[in-house]
C-alpha cells in the first residue's frame, strides 16, 4: 500500500539540500532564461537564498517539518530579491501551515502541503495558468500529484508523475505571451522564451522526486 511510505523530516531536509544543489548547478541557466524576459537575476537570487537555506539546515534539524518549512520561508523572504523571494517564501510558509506539528507526512499530508503551497503562490502572485509564470509548472504538478494519490499510488510514484507534469508545463511556457511580471512588458517578444520561474519549480519537484525515489 502506498500509505505505508511516509515522508520523514530527514526526507524534507534532504529535499531542501538537493534543491539548493540543483539551483546552484543551474544558476547560470536560470539567469540566462531570465535575461531574455526579466531582470537577469533569477538564478543569482535563488542561489543566494537557497545557499543560506542549505547552510542553516543543520540548525533546523531539531524542529518539526512545519517549523523547518517556516524557517525556509523566512530565510527566502529575507534574502532573495525580486519576485522570487516573496513567491517561494509564500509557497513554503503556506506549506508549513498545512503540516503543523508533524514529524512525518502521509500521502494525504503531502497533498495538503503541495496544495497549500500552490494556494500561497496564487494568492501572492495573482497569476493564473497560462500567464507564463511558475504557476504553469506548479499547478499541473499539484493537480497530477493529487490525482495519482487518489488512485492509491505512493508519494514517490505521485511526485514522479507530478514532476513530468511540471516539465510539460514549463515547456508550455515557451510559445505563450507573458501576462505577469517584467516579462509582460515585452508583449509578443516574450514568445519563444521559457519562463525561469516555471523552470525553478520543475527543479524543486525533480529534487523531491529524486530524494523520494531512493526510499520507494
Amino acid at each position: 500500500m502506498g500509505n505505508l511510505i511516509v515522508v520523514t523530516k530527514e526526507h524534507i531536509i534532504h529535499w531542501l539540500q538537493q534543491f539548493a544543489s540543483a539551483i546552484a548547478q543551474n544558476k547560470e541557466y536560470l539567469t540566462q532564461l531570465d535575461a531574455a524576459i526579466g531582470d537577469a537575476d533569477h538564478g543569482i537570487n535563488m542561489d543566494r537564498g537557497f545557499q543560506k537555506v542549505s547552510n542553516q539546515l543543520p540548525n533546523f534539524a531539531a524542529q518539526d517539518i512545519s517549523n523547518i518549512l517556516k524557517s525556509v520561508s523566512m530565510t527566502l523572504i529575507s534574502s532573495v530579491g525580486g519576485a522570487s523571494g516573496p513567491l517561494y517564501g509564500s509557497f513554503f510558509l503556506r506549506a508549513s501551515t498545512a503540516v503543523a506539528g508533524k514529524q512525518e507526512l502521509s500521502n494525504e499530508d503531502m497533498v495538503s502541503l503541495l496544495q497549500a503551497g500552490l494556494d500561497g503562490v496564487l494568492q501572492r502572485g495573482k497569476a493564473q495558468l497560462g500567464d507564463k509564470t511558475m504557476i504553469d509548472a506548479l499547478s499541473p504538478a499539484v493537480t497530477t500529484f493529487t490525482q495519482v494519490i487518489s488512485e492509491g499510488k505512493s508519494t514517490p510514484e505521485a511526485i514522479q508523475q507530478a514532476t513530468v507534469a511540471a516539465e510539460q508545463g514549463m515547456k508550455a511556457t515557451i510559445p505563450i505571451v507573458a501576462k505577469k511580471g517584467r516579462a509582460s512588458y515585452l508583449g509578443d517578444r516574450s514568445i519563444n522564451h521559457q519562463d525561469p520561474g516555471a523552470t525553478s519549480v520543475y527543479l524543486m519537484l525533480q529534487s523531491l522526486s529524486e530524494v523520494l525515489a531512493i526510499c520507494s
